[in-house]
């Protein structure tokens, strides 16, 4: 997810790519159905939520389809160093369509949860199509804070494989709106691990200051809003994920 927080797919050809689509699946071991789902909801139980049984179709479906990611494209605007390590990355993200769900839970990382599990229940035939549609990275999640309140501010994104850009599949979830987004342009900086709501302040404070930014005051602190791009699967512990801030 951004992390389900609960707490990040090139080489098919047209008749292997209508082969996956029409065949169905090889059946998953009942041990490992069961590792799996055991693993996702230790997860969940981190940042109090919960992973219901149902999700073990998505979860199967997800890790099967794992190393096949589209990449979000995007053009360099120019690379800031220090001593030849990167610092952080101006950015131009491509426009495109995007299906997004709004959460509005107690806890930053429960809001994430609910709309990372509502977008792999629609990635994973709960669609128009009844197919799954492939997968892309990042998943983004964008945050309006003020730092007291995250009751509604929070808003999980994902962006439609290019198959599915000029018709999206309908969701069947009401809670999932599909959006043309314009080029976005971001300051960006790399770093590996969970997302929580502690790690990503202390990522966006390290930004901050990168950019000349006075430091941030108070506890909690009041915050701009940012963006987070998560490029791995959320049970993965060192995942690589980015902060973004628009210029």
């Amino acid at each position: 997810m951004a992390l389900i927080s609960l707490e990040d797919l090139e080489g098919l050809d047209e008749e292997q790519l209508d082969d996956d689509i029409t065949e169905e699946p090889q059946p998953m071991a009942e041990e490992e159905e069961d590792r799996l789902l055991t693993h996702w909801q230790a997860v969940a139980s981190n940042h109090q939520v919960l992973v219901p049984p149902e999700m073990m179709g998505p979860i199967m479906e997800m890790t099967r389809n794992s190393q096949q990611r589209e990449l979000l494209q995007f053009s360099s605007i120019c690379c800031h160093e220090k001593m030849g390590e990167v610092q952080f990355e101006e950015r131009l993200i491509s426009p495109g369509q995007w299906a997004c769900v709004s959460a509005g839970e107690k806890l930053f990382e429960q809001s994430v949860s609910v709309s990372f599990m509502k977008l792999m229940r629609y990635i994973c035939r709960e669609n128009s199509t009844g197919r799954f549609l492939g997968l892309t990275v990042p998943v983004v999640t964008e945050v309006s804070a003020d730092g007291l309140s995250m009751q509604e501010v929070v808003r999980t994104s994902f962006f439609l494989p290019s198959e599915f850009q000029s018709a999206p599949p309908l969701p069947s979830d009401p809670d999932i709106t599909i959006v043309q987004r314009e080029p976005i342009r971001v300051l960006s900086r790399t770093f590996f691990g969970t997302t929580t709501w502690q790690t990503l302040t202390y990522q966006v404070g390290i930004l901050r200051g990168l950019l000349g930014a006075p430091p941030l005051l108070g506890a909690p602190p009041l915050l701009e809003n940012f963006m987070v791009a998560s490029y791995e699967n959320p049970s993965v512990p060192e995942r690589r994920n980015e902060i973004w801030i628009l210029p």
